[in-house]
């Protein structure tokens, strides 16, 4: 194999801040949040949205909870300008809510967007500029520091000549590449930007500062942003803004650190759609802070119809492992994992006022955001003992005794390796019911009648016509009990080659019209090994009848 060439590449240079202050600090209140869904997310699909589904799109968000929404780049193409022009015609922008438009520094493109927000109440206008020594260099071609800062400044010049258009406008800035952009340079081009804008603590302008290419570690763009804090004159007339892509995967951790370093907005979107690996995904930042107890002021209750409108509307799909959303995250294919999820759940419906959740392996419970506890177990031929009862118990109402669980577990378990897929809870029921439920064969009872002893406490006499490997007998006996006359029956005949072990029962449910489950263990004579057999009837007793039967049969067709 040919070696790759290393050499082409060289690590990021570090911010000196040796006193940084970040890592000790905590987020304990949610940002701005900053829907840019229907522009960095809109712009990176194969099929933009159409203007139906931008309108689906920015009532969800609006849903959602979002109080800033780009909506698009109304300057680029008519049916972006087309789309901003519904929404304020069509008096569809709620008046809690900022639309936002993205517009490059330049003239036209400029005087384009303020026709398209004409009418809009408090939008914000959104500025850039590629600001980094590799753009100045390849794109600009090689542009000055000074060209660069004009391009930015010419701009915020001609916004404010027509700021009084739009009463109640906001200004954004961006030095486009911050994250790859000496942190100096972004400092004077952003100074320069707040010099013609003239802010003040009331009505401040908002600076952006994209992580536009991940080229490092979180740790780095922290930095940065601290830096940029510190040293920034006038800071309390700024907004610091947050913009973070995911080019290595670590676009959440880079918007979590930079909160943590001064930052107080975020833009990102839904599920991190957005150019090359993602934009930040919102979801994810929002309920890890939930997951910590501080409330985000998103809303998330049902992350299943949030998903289904945005893949209808961007017709991506949300992986099944992505966080929170996927449809794996609140699943567990693993016996150790299983296990502890069960004692967890069993431990909370014990203590149902704790007001702490934990349990182990979920970070948050999935009923705050609309997912329900029967998908957690999945069973696979990976799964262990506790997983199967653990769908039984919750989706049919089997509590199923522990003992029995191993036996359960390996029959299910070899079922879905031959299957090679997973099972659905319907599957191991009936995989359930087929193996272990009211068995009827060898031996069979087709009829059953007992009756007190009379003089004799406690004592039970049963007749019972039964098939034993296809011949049919008359048997009876005594017992203090259904199951044990039963077994005083069986043993009359010679077929006694057991040991009852245990036997357990409960209702399945509530109410009078319940069935009952029962489970009974046998110990084969010849080998010691033990047999479950579970029976399931409207009476108690014929319920724990044919749980024994059941086990009996086990015994006796098995190796």
């Amino acid at each position: 194999m040919q070696r790759a060439p290393i050499s082409k590449y060289r690590p990021f240079p570090i911010i000196p801040l040796p006193d940084r202050q970040w890592p000790s600090q905590t987020i304990t209140q949610p940002p701005i949040w900053c829907s840019v869904d229907l522009r960095d997310g809109n712009q990176a699909l194969a099929i933009p949205m159409n203007i139906r589904e931008k309108l689906e799109m920015f009532q969800l968000l609006v849903e959602v909870g979002f109080k800033e929404i780009e909506i698009g780049f109304p300057s680029a193409s008519d049916t972006e300008f087309a789309f901003c022009r519904e929404l304020i015609e069509k008096k569809l922008i709620p008046d809690d809510v900022s639309v936002q438009v993205l517009v490059q520094c330049r003239e036209h493109l400029v005087m384009r967007t303020f026709e398209a927000l004409k009418g809009a109440k408090k939008p914000i206008v959104h500025i850039y500029n590629s600001t980094s020594p590799l753009q100045r260099r390849v794109t600009f071609g090689n542009a000055s520091k000074q060209d660069i800062k004009k391009i930015a400044t010419d701009a915020a010049t001609l916004v404010k000549s027509l700021a009084h258009h739009l009463p109640g406008m906001r200004l954004e800035y961006s030095p486009e590449s911050f994250s790859d952009t000496e942190v100096d340079f972004s400092l004077e081009v952003c100074e320069a930007v707040m010099n013609i804008w003239e802010p003040s603590a009331a009505d401040p302008i908002i600076l952006n500062l994209p992580e536009t290419v991940q080229w490092t570690t979180p740790n780095v763009y922290a930095d940065q942003i601290e830096w940029f804090c510190r040293n920034l004159k006038e800071r309390d007339k700024a907004i610091i803004s947050l913009h973070t892509h995911n080019d290595r995967g670590t676009g959440v951790a880079a918007t979590e650190l930079g909160l943590m370093a001064g930052a107080q907005r975020v833009e990102g979107t839904l599920f991190g759609n957005g150019e090359r690996t993602g934009n930040l995904d919102i979801v994810n930042v929002a309920l890890n802070m939930y997951a910590h107890g501080v409330d985000p002021r998103l809303k998330f209750d049902d992350i299943n119809a949030v998903r289904q409108v945005y893949e209808r509307c961007t017709r991506m799909t949300v992986h099944e492992r992505h966080p929170y959303a996927g449809q794996l995250v609140f699943t567990a294919f693993s016996g150790s994992h299983q296990d502890a999820i069960k004692k967890g759940m069993d431990l909370r419906e014990k203590n149902p006022n704790d007001p702490l959740w934990g349990v182990p392996y979920l970070t948050i419970d999935p009923q705050d955001i609309g997912c329900n506890y029967e998908a957690i177990i999945r069973i696979n031929s990976q799964s262990g003992k506790g997983g199967v009862a653990y769908v039984l118990d919750r989706e049919f109402g089997l509590d199923l005794p522990k003992a029995m669980h191993p036996q359960v577990g390996d029959v299910i378990n070899a079922i879905a390796d031959k299957k090679q897929s997973d099972l659905s809870p319907k599957e191991i029921y009936d995989h359930f019911r087929e193996c272990f439920v009211n068995l009827d064969a060898p031996l069979t009872v087709e009829s059953f009648e007992d009756q007190a002893v009379n003089g004799k406490e406690h004592t039970l006499a049963i007749v019972a016509k039964v098939q034993f490997h296809g011949q049919e007998h008359i048997i009876q006996g005594l017992g203090n009990g259904p199951i044990n006359a039963f077994v005083h029956a069986v043993d009359s005949q010679g077929w006694k080659n057991f040991r009852l072990r245990d036997y357990r029962s409960h209702a399945i449910g509530a109410g009078s019209a319940t069935d009952s489950a029962a489970y009974v263990a046998i110990e084969r004579d010849a080998d010691k090994k033990i047999f479950w057999g579970c029976g399931i009837d409207s009476s108690i007793e014929m319920a724990g009848l044919y749980a024994f039967v059941s086990a009996f049969n086990r015994a006796q067709t098995a190796k």
